[in-house]
């Protein structure tokens, strides 16, 4: 799986269909199956203590195995734009579907430690909250814009400062659409005060979609492409870089034709 950190990343068109997929003609039960034993070995090694960041990335290859055992397609661009960076920055990106947070720590992690900002409250759930309480991450509740801000700023800081980068959802919610209004300068602020730079990331991920009952189980689409372009790392130390990241997102969706 190496072949994730070249510039650019496609799934092979030989790539094969897994033995459950061609034998299921569900694609939710040849997806999540897979998945779901990665993430109950991923939460028990967790909770022991035993999930690092070598654990992290190779579940996270997982989780695109299984993609593309079921017939998804995985393309990765821009990531040529990131052997600039010669430190931690901020990943910026619209939030689509689940998808992201499995696929990212493979192509990010290996070019050096790595986090998110997440929903507070997802740390309290019973497999899914182990794994992200050993990835550090930086916690928001959604209750307090100006308590959500802070905790951003200063714990966002705080991990730049160690060397992590952080990746930043702004519009907070999943949506399959892009609406510049909802997406805030969060992640702008927080790599302004950080002194780092950001990297704006459009992101095409509802092949596994938001499910009604459970968001994290929703239907699997292998037909719709997945799509991530990293754009050029930007100083936030200027007026408009909020402008550009939104712009470069929202300009890269409409190419896609999901603007």
């Amino acid at each position: 799986m190496d072949r994730l950190t070249r510039d650019p990343y496609a799934t092979s068109p030989n790539v094969p269909r897994s033995l459950l997929a061609r034998l299921s003609p569900w694609p939710e039960l040849s997806f999540y199956l897979p998945v779901g034993w990665i993430v109950l070995r991923a939460s028990w090694l967790a909770t022991r203590g035993r999930y690092d960041d070598r654990a992290w990335v190779e579940g996270s290859r997982g989780i695109i195995r299984a993609m593309e055992g079921v017939g998804m397609r995985l393309s990765v661009q821009g990531l040529a734009h990131l052997r600039a960076l010669q430190g931690p920055a901020v990943y910026i990106a619209n939030h689509m579907s689940t998808l992201e947070t499995f696929v990212l720590p493979a192509l990010l992690r290996p070019r050096g430690p790595l986090t998110f900002v997440v929903k507070a409250s997802l740390l309290r759930y019973p497999v899914f909250g182990p794994i992200l309480r050993s990835r550090d991450p930086v916690a928001v509740t959604r209750a307090s814009p100006r308590e959500d801000l802070k905790a951003v700023l200063e714990g966002g800081k705080e991990r730049l400062g160690r060397g992590l980068s952080v990746v930043v959802f702004p519009q907070g919610e999943r949506r399959s659409d892009f609406a510049p209004g909802q997406f805030n300068s969060i992640g702008v602020k927080l790599a302004a005060r950080a002194g780092v730079p950001v990297v704006p990331l459009a992101l095409s991920t509802d092949a596994w979609g938001t499910g009604r009952w459970l968001k994290d189980l929703g239907p699997v689409t292998p037909e719709r492409p997945v799509q991530l372009r990293f754009g050029a790392p930007l100083a936030a130390d200027g007026l408009g870089v909020h402008d550009r990241v939104v712009a470069f997102i929202g300009d890269t969706l409409a190419e896609w034709g999901r603007g």
